[in-house]
């Protein structure tokens, strides 16, 4: 997401809370190696952040969940609000954010789901029910670092299903003005998930300028290379977005704000490029919006929420664009 955030303060339960003791796997190697079956959290954990656009003090919850069940949202602030599933065909709005939501009920959506959505493919967890009592997830840093860390604390449970992986086997693109997003087949070994990414920006602002970065995904090159870029906007654009009633939980401490040629916040960037790194980190969120993960090679230039969305709508609706490889793997048993 290109917008202002606010910093989100953990409450004690993150801030104090130390890694559990449950059992983890942080594996962190090549192409899904000894992670091809289902992993689902350790145990429940919660934390407090601001909402990007409300502002408002909103509880999240991290809960295990069964084989099969993949991401699901659910609102607890609102009386029998069905759970939400993580799917691209139950994206609501993608303006400045990927919110998702419940056709027959207007009031039934939670928006800024993709840095959650990025920290728990980019960790391979298949299935949770992420719980909050608010129209938002928290914004916490405007990264995905905290996500990991709560992530994390929980710990990580295999399961004894094989993880659904669909391979794309024939291109799939998409384009909206000067930008585009493309799925092609990757020819990499195995029949694993494999994530390769290459995408590019363009922006006026001189901070920002072009930039391009190529990234194979795997837990370890998600922590180390991705889930720490915060989300960016230009400072000509805060009041436009006040105005509209967005952006109303935004701080320096969680985004990166740019005048010209001037990065606004007093400790800089974490990274020269940290820009293209938080592109990416939002397109591994926006095409991890279905049940499993994906085998493919993404390419593209100024992506951004909409056209991530129309890539999956887009690859899904071509029965011949894609296959299931969980279908031709034998079924796998957890150590």
């Amino acid at each position: 997401m290109d917008t202002l955030l606010r910093n989100a303060e953990l409450n004690s339960e993150l801030s104090e809370k130390k890694p559990s003791s449950a059992p983890r796997r942080h594996d962190g190697g090549g192409r899904g190696a000894g992670r091809s079956f289902q992993h689902t959290l350790g145990q429940p954990i919660s934390a407090v952040g601001i909402g990007l656009h409300s502002g408002q003090r909103i509880r999240i919850s991290l809960l295990p969940a069964p084989i099969g069940h993949g991401i699901a949202f659910q609102r607890t602030d609102l009386p029998e609000a069905a759970p939400i599933p993580a799917r691209y065909d139950c994206v609501v709005d993608t303006k400045l954010n990927t919110t998702v939501g419940e056709a027959t009920n207007p009031d039934n959506r939670i928006a800024t789901v993709e840095h959650l959505m990025a920290a728990l493919r980019g960790c391979d967890i298949d299935n949770a029910l992420v719980l909050v009592d608010g129209p938002e997830i928290p914004a916490f840093d405007g990264s995905a670092q905290d996500f990991v860390f709560l992530i994390d604390c929980a710990g990580q449970q295999p399961q004894t299903a094989t993880r659904r992986i669909i391979e794309v086997i024939r291109p799939v693109r998409v384009e909206q003005g000067e930008s585009f997003m493309e799925l092609l087949p990757n020819p990499a070994p195995g029949l694993g998930a494999a994530l390769d990414l290459s995408l590019s920006i363009d922006f006026p602002a001189q901070a920002i300028g072009q930039q391009t970065l190529s990234l194979e995904l795997t837990p370890a090159s998600f922590r180390n290379e991705l889930s720490r870029s915060r989300t960016f906007t230009l400072k000509a654009e805060i009041d436009a977005l006040h105005q509209m009633g967005l952006a109303l939980g935004g701080s320096l401490d969680n985004a990166i704000v740019v005048d010209g040629g001037s990065v606004l916040n007093p400790a800089g960037l974490r990274s020269a490029d940290e820009f293209i790194r938080h592109k990416m980190m939002d397109a591994v969120g926006d095409l991890a919006m279905f049940n499993g993960a994906l085998r493919a090679r993404v390419r593209g230039h100024r992506p951004g929420h909409a056209l991530n969305n129309l890539l999956l709508r887009r690859l899904f609706a071509d029965q011949q664009a894609w296959r299931d490889t969980a279908e031709r793997q034998p079924a796998v048993v957890a150590a």
